[in-house]
């Protein structure tokens, strides 16, 4: 499914500027209001939310980016797609999504993953998380012990 495919199913909605605003300052000042949550959290519609499921499931890894793993357009980004290179993995076995190109893809993984950042990592169907956590699990070793035990990297022979 492209990236064209995909997001044309999300379809938020439209909200008046001002009156988004003035809900956003007053959550802000405490005071509750339920039509807060509802207006900052409408990106992922049904369509959205049953093509991430499958485009999650579907494939192995699957990576929203800030760009694409040739061109990453932040930092971010640019280092998760460096950490995924260093443990091996082979991009033919990437699923990517370039979120700049489409607003409502941006905003609705966020929503779908409940995680306020791009780049976002998937691996055999579970949610990793961002650069952070990548960079953690890298250092760690558990990126590289999750992509073995999925089969998506081989073992690398130490040199002595």
């Amino acid at each position: 499914m492209s990236l064209r495919s995909l997001t044309r199913l999300a379809r938020p909605f439209a909200f008046n500027t001002s009156l988004t605003s003035s809900f956003i300052k007053n959550a802000s000042n405490g005071i509750k209001s339920p039509l807060v949550s509802s207006i900052l959290c409408r990106y992922l519609s049904e369509s959205l939310k049953k093509s991430l499921d499958e485009t999650v499931q579907k494939n192995d890894v699957v990576l929203f980016m800030k760009g694409t793993p040739e061109r990453p357009q932040c930092g971010f980004s640019r280092a998760v797609v460096q950490i995924l290179h260093a443990q091996g993995l082979d991009f033919s076995k990437v699923q990517t999504f370039n979120v700049l190109e489409d607003n409502e893809l941006r905003e609705g993984v966020k929503e779908y993953s409940q995680w306020p950042t791009v780049p976002q990592v998937y691996i055999k169907g579970e949610f990793i998380g961002g650069c952070d956590i990548v960079l953690n699990m890298h250092q760690s070793g558990e990126l590289e012990d999750l992509l073995l035990k999925g089969g998506l990297v081989e073992e690398s022979e130490k040199e002595e």
